[in-house]
C-alpha cells in the first residue's frame, strides 16, 4: 500500500511546531506517527504513550584503550586533537589513535549514542527516539526513525505517516525532509522567525518539496505577520493557517490535552480542516 508522509518543520525551535503536529494528527485515520526531534524529542507528552519496543541506537565507534596491553608511550595522549584519550565524550571518532598506538592497545568500538522507542498510541503507532546528550550523529537517528516509521506503515497498510521534523535547517532536518512531497512549515511572527524561514525556504526548495504555511501566533506582531506572508507570497506560496494567540492552546499542553481535539470548533475556524483537505491529496 503507497503512504502520503508529511513532515511539519520550522526554521527554528520555539515556534510551536510540535503543538501544529499534534493537532494535525487527529485528523488522520490510518497513521503512523514519528518524532523526528532526537535531540529534544516532546511529541510522546501529548500522546501518552505505551513503550512496545525500545532498540539501543549505536552511532560513530569511539576509541577504547586496553590498559593491559598499553606501556604508557603517550603517543594517543600526543596526537589526540580532542583531548579524548581520558574522556571519550569528546572522541569524534577519527581514528587517529588507534592507528599510531605502537601496541595495537586501541581500537575503535561501537559506541551507544541513543535510543529508538516503537509505541503505541490512541492514534497509532509512534515511533520517537532520544539521541545521548553531547552525542553526534542525530541525522543518522532520524533517519532510522523514518526507516522504523515507514515499515510499519507498510505491515499495517496505514495510509499516512506524520513526522514531527527537527528544527532548524542541519543535517537532522535533511534527514526529516529527504524523499517528502509535503511540508508544514510553521513560523512565528518575529525577526528571528523571519530570517530563519528564508533559509529554511532555501532549503526545502532543493529537495522539491511543496510547502505549506502556518503562522502561529500571528497577532503578537501584525507588522512582522505581514512581512513574512509577503515574503512567502513573493516566492509563489501563500499562508494556509494564521492562528492567533490563544490561552486555551497553552492550557490544555499544559494538560497534556491535544489542542485541535478540545477545541475543534476554534482549529476548524482558522482553516486546519482545510489544510488538512489540501494534505491528504494525492
Amino acid at each position: 500500500m503507497k503512504f502520503n508522509e508529511i513532515v511539519v518543520i520550522s526554521g527554528k525551535g520555539g515556534t510551536g511546531k510540535t503543538t501544529v503536529t499534534s493537532s494535525l494528527i487527529p485528523y488522520f485515520e490510518d497513521v503512523v506517527i514519528g518524532d523526528c526531534d532526537v535531540d529534544a524529542p516532546n511529541l510522546k507528552i501529548l500522546f501518552s504513550p505505551k513503550d512496545i519496543e525500545i532498540k539501543e541506537f549505536f552511532g560513530m565507534k569511539k576509541a577504547k584503550r586496553n590498559m593491559e596491553v598499553c606501556n604508557n608511550c603517550g603517543l594517543c595522549f600526543k596526537y589526540c586533537k580532542f583531548n579524548a584519550i581520558d574522556n571519550l565524550t569528546k572522541c569524534e571518532g577519527c581514528g587517529v589513535c588507534e592507528y599510531i598506538c605502537p601496541t595495537g592497545a586501541i581500537e575503535m568500538v561501537d559506541n551507544k549514542a541513543g535510543s529508538l522507542i516503537i509505541s503505541d498510541t490512541s492514534y497509532g503507532k509512534l515511533v520517537h527516539a532520544s539521541l545521548i546528550p553531547g552525542e553526534e550523529n542525530s541525522g543518522k537517528l532520524v533517519a532510522e526513525v523514518r526507516k522504523a516509521t515507514k515499515k510499519i506503515a507498510e505491515e499495517e497498510n496505514k495510509k499516512y505517516i506524520i513526522l514531527d521534523g527537527a528544527p532548524g535547517v542541519a543535517c537532522n532536518v535533511i534527514s526529516s525532509i529527504t524523499g517528502i512531497k509535503k511540508a508544514v512549515v510553521v513560523t512565528e511572527p518575529t525577526l528571528s522567525g523571519l530570517h530563519d524561514m528564508e533559509r529554511l525556504l532555501d532549503l526545502i526548495a532543493k529537495f522539491r518539496i511543496k510547502p505549506y504555511f502556518i503562522i502561529n501566533k500571528y497577532d503578537l506582531s501584525n507588522e512582522i505577520s505581514e512581512k513574512l506572508e509577503n515574503f512567502i507570497e513573493e516566492k509563489g506560496y501563500k499562508v494556509s493557517v494564521k492562528i492567533p494567540f490563544e490561552k486555551e492552546i497553552f492550557n490544555c499542553i499544559n494538560m497534556k490535552k491535544i489542542p485541535s481535539t478540545e477545541m475543534k470548533e476554534f482549529f476548524n475556524k482558522i482553516g486546519f480542516d482545510k489544510l488538512v483537505e489540501e494534505l491528504k491529496k494525492d
